[in-house]
């Protein structure tokens, strides 16, 4: 597990042993006062984004043939591929600049490295300086602006409740825990229905937990 979830862990008074289940699911829900649902569509989401909690920063060490499956909008030929696998660096300073991206997906990475710098992080994955500044401002948090790095160590929690508050999902999840609800929630974080399966499965499991 990840020290994030020891952080949280300790943050919402359960027992820091970096391990997820239904105490420590329950602890969360409590602290931060969430019903079952909105607790389940979250937590169940997160387990899902962050490989049970394991990963908070953005894992971009990508061979050839997974920069072609995953980023084909990126890289669209084999010899295109094998000149950016395992150079993380290099890929997130491609795919996550403004330059190589749409208006409508621009991240406000226009400086040198910033697409590595304003990486993926947090439980869900806080990507790009526009997105780290709106998050730093609304939670009056400034120092995240100057070490992003905080939003995978102590903000990896605050980051995805700013995300739902910021793209309403909250009211979806007060709709109820079912395949459509999941669905719905998954689409505003994905932006598709990737892992479709598994969101639901411990969203279901965590919802018995919870109520």
């Amino acid at each position: 597990m990840s020290d994030a979830l020891r952080k949280l862990q300790e943050k919402v008074g359960t027992t820091p042993d970096g391990s997820f289940g239904p105490n420590t699911a329950k602890t969360i829900a409590n602290y931060y006062e969430w019903s079952p649902e909105r607790g389940a569509h979250m937590l169940g989401q997160l387990v899902h984004e962050s490989n049970n909690f394991k990963a908070t920063t953005e894992n971009l060490n990508y061979s050839a043939k997974a920069l072609l499956a995953v980023h084909p909008r990126y890289f669209k030929t084999q010899e295109q591929a094998e000149e950016y696998e395992r150079q993380p660096q290099k890929i997130a300073n491609y795919i996550y600049m403004d330059e190589n991206r749409t208006k409508k997906g621009a991240l406000g990475n226009v400086r040198e490295n910033d697409g590595w710098v304003w990486r993926g992080r947090g439980f869900l994955q806080c990507t790009g300086r526009s997105n780290y500044r709106a998050f730093a401002s609304d939670m009056r948090i400034p120092e995240v602006m100057d070490d992003p790095s905080l939003v995978a160590t102590e903000y990896a929690m605050e980051s995805a409740i700013w995300f739902f508050k910021r793209n309403n999902i909250w009211r979806i999840c007060d709709q109820g825990v079912n395949d459509e609800t999941i669905e719905k929630v998954t689409r505003r974080i994905n932006g598709g229905t990737k892992g479709i399966d598994h969101r639901r499965k411990e969203t279901y499991k965590i919802y018995g937990w919870l109520k």
